[in-house]
């Protein structure tokens, strides 16, 4: 895939319909070591917080991607093309406890070019991020109702927000 750096201030994405409909692989861990897992995600958001670009995501802590979330202080934010929807649908469904995942799903992990959380040789966009924010949803905090719906194991997320330190991608993601 041919990416190019790209700075934050030329980045354009469609926020709603990349988490809704496309769909982005969360991958925290070290690349160096082997010691990292790969996840799906589907929510999550953009934006500007305590003057700095971030991306926000949550993971239910029995989630395998959990434990990396929580012992790693780097992730990344991979989009990929229609082409690996398959791909996407197992990094969501199978567990890195039980089986490589990224390896049945057909995906090449590659080094970062500033954190040690690996990005996907396959991507059309990777964004690096350091954790620099995380809290637990509380229940007792939904203001709609139906929220609780989406909890029937009362496994709450914990949201990570992760400042954005680089970004790589194909044409569509700049301005530029």
């Amino acid at each position: 895939m041919k990416r190019r750096p790209i700075s934050i201030s030329e980045f354009v994405i469609q926020a709603h319909s990349i988490w809704s409909h496309q769909w982005l692989v969360l991958t925290s861990g070290d690349f160096e070591s082997g010691m990292f897992n790969s996840m799906t995600v589907g929510w999550g958001s953009f934006g500007v917080m305590w003057n700095v670009p971030f991306a926000q995501v949550v993971v239910r802590p029995g989630r395998y991607t959990y434990q990396f979330m929580e012992q790693y202080d780097t992730f990344t934010l991979c989009a990929l093309g229609k082409k690996h929807r398959d791909a996407l649908k197992i990094l969501g469904s199978r567990s890195g406890r039980d089986v490589d995942k990224i390896s049945e799903a057909g995906l090449t992990p590659i080094p970062s070019t500033r954190i040690a959380a690996p990005g996907l040789a396959e991507a059309q966009l990777i964004m690096e991020l350091r954790k620099i924010y995380w809290d637990d949803l509380e229940p007792g905090h939904f203001l709609d109702p139906s929220i609780e719906k989406n909890y029937p194991d009362r496994d709450y997320h914990r949201m990570y927000f992760g400042e954005i330190l680089a970004i790589t991608g194909t044409g569509s993601y700049s301005i530029i």
